[in-house]
């Protein structure tokens, strides 16, 4: 399987969970589907990454960087958040965010290490 696949697929994942945060029938009280804490400024950052992982899917160099890139930072956001007990200035993240982050962090930097150099895993 190619790398610019699974970025397309995590980026169209990305914006609809993105887009989902600003529909009432998936957002209430501050959590998504009634579990992950959003608010406007996490739904666009979400919406952010998508955009930024359709657009590196269609070259191998850029699809790994991003994995790699976005990896580190999902896993210092993961970090941060459980230190600062889901205080991260700009958002509220709470402690279902937090394992999220985590998860995806693994996922990203295992597909942004092991991809060889035609984008395949």
């Amino acid at each position: 399987m190619y790398l610019g696949i699974v970025s397309t697929l995590f980026g169209i994942f990305f914006i609809l969970f993105g887009v989902a945060g600003f529909l009432p029938g998936f957002f209430e009280n501050y959590l998504l589907f009634g579990t992950f804490e959003v608010d406007k400024m996490h739904n666009i950052i979400i919406i952010v990454i998508g955009v930024i992982a359709l657009l590196c899917s269609t070259k191998w160099k850029a699809d790994r960087m991003f994995f790699q890139i976005f990896g580190i930072i999902f896993g210092l956001i993961a970090i941060a958040g459980y230190v600062r007990q889901g205080d991260l200035l700009l958002i509220h993240i709470n402690m279902a965010d937090n394992v999220l982050h985590f998860v995806i962090a693994v996922i990203f930097l295992v597909l942004g290490f092991s991809a060889d150099k035609e984008g395949q895993i």
